[in-house]
């Protein structure tokens, strides 16, 4: 399988050394990126061939569209038309699926992904949608490809792509968020910036790994850490005070919001 990259920014790189690690030659894998200065660098770091957009898309079995959002458009519009059996993955955050086949001249198998950026340490999670073309073949294709950064899930609808966006995409900046509140928190009680730090990370890593090893749900997970009349109640408490989980959730609506947003924008034309 020959896979095209249009656009060699952190992602499509980080997907390319997952390809590489998990066994891919690098002969079958090939990149097109605008930025002069980054070229030398795509070939130096992952021995593969850097090209020109036409020549990424007309060799590939796969191509990875990998451009920014606002960018595609003009790089697709300018490709020579494709073989309707070559599949088309797109990354590019808020484009529409039915929009890039419309702007590679109706072309049928198209899927659209959402990674995010966990990703780039390989332990991202994916939302990916395919257009009716797409056939299981093609499918399984695509979550060969985005598994090589992570875990991937596949939804119904372009309408919960922009769900997939707000939770997973947006989402590890909410986590960020609280990671930076909880880590300033300790040092406001008297701990040193470093230990505030570890106790922060390790808190987050170690409940994630708990919540996915473990059948129990979140609230059964929560309810057996909080003893009745201990510090942990108190705490949760005072965030239920906060309004944080309804915080949380118009937070997720905004983003969901605004990825619908930018399809209607960017597929305007």
């Amino acid at each position: 399988m020959k896979i095209g990259f249009i656009g060699g920014g952190n992602m499509a790189a980080a997907i390319i050394g997952g390809l590489l690690q998990k066994g891919f030659a690098r002969e079958d894998i090939i990149v097109a990126e605008q930025q002069p200065e980054r070229r030398p660098w795509l070939a130096r770091e992952f021995g593969v061939e850097v090209v020109d957009n036409a020549a990424a898309a007309l060799t590939a079995d796969v191509v990875l569209l990998a451009v920014k959002p606002q960018q595609l458009r003009a790089a697709l519009c300018c490709l020579p038309s494709l073989d309707p059996g070559q599949l088309i993955v797109s990354i590019a955050a808020g484009v529409r699926a039915g929009d890039i086949s419309r702007w590679l001249r109706d072309h049928p198998t198209v899927v659209r992904a959402m990674p995010n950026t966990p990703a780039l340490v390989g332990a991202g999670i994916t939302g990916l949608y395919a257009l009716p073309g797409v056939d299981e073949a093609h499918k399984a294709l695509a979550t060969q490809l985005l598994e090589a950064v992570g875990s991937v899930v596949w939804v119904d609808s372009e309408a919960q792509i922009d769900a997939v966006t707000a939770i997973s995409g947006s989402g590890p900046a909410y986590v960020f968020l609280f990671i930076e509140a909880l880590e300033q928190a300790a040092v406001d009680l008297g701990l040193p910036a470093v230990t505030a730090r570890q106790l922060t990370l390790h808190t987050f890593l170690g409940a994630a790994a708990l919540a996915i090893r473990d059948k129990s749900t979140p609230a059964e997970l929560r309810e057996r850490v909080t003893s009745k009349g201990g510090t942990t109640e108190r705490g949760l408490l005072a965030l239920e005070e906060g309004g944080v989980k309804y915080a949380i959730g118009l937070a997720a609506r905004a983003a969901a919001e605004r990825a619908q947003e930018m399809g209607e924008l960017f597929g305007k034309n």
